[in-house]
């Protein structure tokens, strides 16, 4: 099983001056920690579950072109792309431009976006969901064309481009690998099926079922199930001494029972750096026994 670090909290002491310095040690460390990927969130405002909106929020796609500069090994995305926040032709140059300028180390991260309030105060475009879920499966469409190589029109219900050319091309091929956040059983996980190389679902009590749905969506579209990689959204909290470790360390094993491959997920105080030294020293090298 491998692990991801999810960067969601940018309330660290020090304040904005210090914010830089702090998320460029803080993705060192994970790095040397053995951390296989590092994510950040596609939102403007922080999240309720996290803090008031007022807290710190770095916009997404500059924090990961930041996040490149200071790592080598790592692959980079969001989890996940509000996918209304931005037009699917400026997004997949987006990506390619952090796959080129990283060493090939970019990922797709892709949503069907959630957050009405945020976008309402910032004037971003928040149709309806139903909407929402088209334009998703239209700008897969689009970024899949884009780095295809294929430059010819893109004429669908929502988008339309002229000429889908994209130059420099992606370095990752045949493209940056796509991730499909969320667990909808009729639409999200039916996209992860026709369209994604990952899934990301939370972890909750229903895990196994959505795999099994997924499961089910793979072999309708004559998908290889075991081709797409099963990433968990968790929360690490191993305690400030570690006290919660073994404990930690238990759960990853039962989940990779259930077949999951990535346990991607937020890190409790991970501003403070000593929680990475416990991953790098017991839960890392725990994981590489299954």
């Amino acid at each position: 099983m491998k692990v991801g670090l999810h960067i969601a909290d940018f309330t660290w002491e020090g304040g904005p001056a210090a914010l830089g310095g702090r998320l460029g040690e803080i993705a060192v460390k994970a790095e040397q920690a053995g951390v296989d990927r590092i994510s950040v969130m596609d939102h403007v405002w922080q999240i309720g579950n996290l803090g008031p909106p007022e807290h710190e929020m770095l916009e997404a796609y500059t924090a990961l072109g930041w996040l490149a500069a200071r790592t080598e090994r790592v692959k980079l995305l969001t989890v996940v792309t509000a996918v209304v926040y931005r037009d699917p032709g400026l997004l997949a140059k987006a990506v390619t431009t952090l796959d080129v300028l990283s060493g090939g180390r970019a990922m797709l991260g892709i949503g069907a976006a959630w957050n009405e309030a945020e976008a309402s105060g910032l004037g971003l475009f928040f149709p309806p969901l139903a909407e929402r879920f088209e334009r998703l499966e239209e700008a897969l469409q689009i970024c899949l064309q884009m780095w295809s190589g294929d430059d010819l029109p893109f004429d669908g219900k929502h988008y339309h481009l002229a000429r889908t050319l994209n130059s420099p091309q992606s370095l990752s091929r045949p493209h940056p690998p796509i991730l499909i956040g969320g667990a909808g059983e009729k639409k999200t996980l039916l996209l992860v099926a026709r369209y994604a190389d990952a899934c990301n679902i939370f972890d909750s009590p229903d895990l196994a079922r959505k795999l099994d749905v997924l499961r089910g969506h793979c072999a309708a579209e004559g998908r290889d199930y075991a081709a797409i990689e099963k990433t968990v959204q968790v929360r690490f909290n191993l305690g400030p001494n570690g006290e919660n470790v073994q404990q930690t360390i238990e759960h990853l094993h039962e989940l990779a029972g259930l077949g999951v491959t990535v346990a991607h997920g937020t890190l409790i105080d991970v501003g403070s750096l000593r929680p990475l030294d416990l991953m790098a020293e017991q839960v890392i090298p725990a994981l590489e026994k299954f």
